[in-house]
């Protein structure tokens, strides 16, 4: 008969788990998170202000794009707003489980932003301005998750699911645009 060792249960080693457990004022990030955390701070901040501006782009062109013909996209506008802020949102909750302060500074908001804001006046150029916008926050993801690769999970899977939807805002105003 083999002897157990009595910390090994499942293949896991539930000592070494419960001393990395110990240190309480890293929260929920644990002796073994591979990875940088300043660095992924950092990204998740410039995201953050990336959504935040998007945003107050989509709140201004709902506010203002006018038509009796544009109800549906008035509609989707507002619908797209509260999306971002949901991911504003979860970026901001990440930032904080990792140890960071959420930047939402509005002196520096647009330069830390990667998308741009926009106060077209008719309702083709505000499409095509968040359509733009959407591919840009599109690419920062798909960069981020190249460069987070397999060291943080949590975040990657966050940004994964972030990142598809942007990419059905895109659908939508490349449909609209149309």
């Amino acid at each position: 008969m083999h002897e157990v060792n009595s910390n090994l249960r499942n293949g896991m080693d539930t000592a070494a788990i419960r001393e990395a457990a110990k240190n309480l004022d890293d929260g929920a990030v644990t002796a073994g998170y591979q990875g940088n955390r300043k660095e992924v701070i950092a990204m998740l901040n410039g995201a953050l202000a990336t959504e935040l501006v998007c945003v107050l782009r989509y709140k201004r062109h709902y506010y203002t794009v006018a038509g009796v013909h544009n109800g549906p996209i008035k509609a989707e506008f507002l619908q797209h707003a509260m999306e971002e802020q949901g991911h504003a949102d979860l970026l901001a909750e990440r930032i904080v489980q990792l140890n960071g302060k959420p930047d939402f500074n509005p002196a520096s908001l647009a330069e830390r932003s990667h998308a741009e804001y926009d106060d077209a006046e008719d309702v083709r150029a505000m499409l095509k301005a968040n359509l733009i916008a959407e591919r840009v926050a599109i690419e920062s993801y798909r960069q981020m998750l190249e460069k987070i690769g397999d060291s943080d999970p949590t975040t990657r899977h966050m940004l994964v699911g972030i990142m598809a939807k942007e990419e059905e805002h895109a659908d939508d105003m490349r449909d609209l645009l149309a």
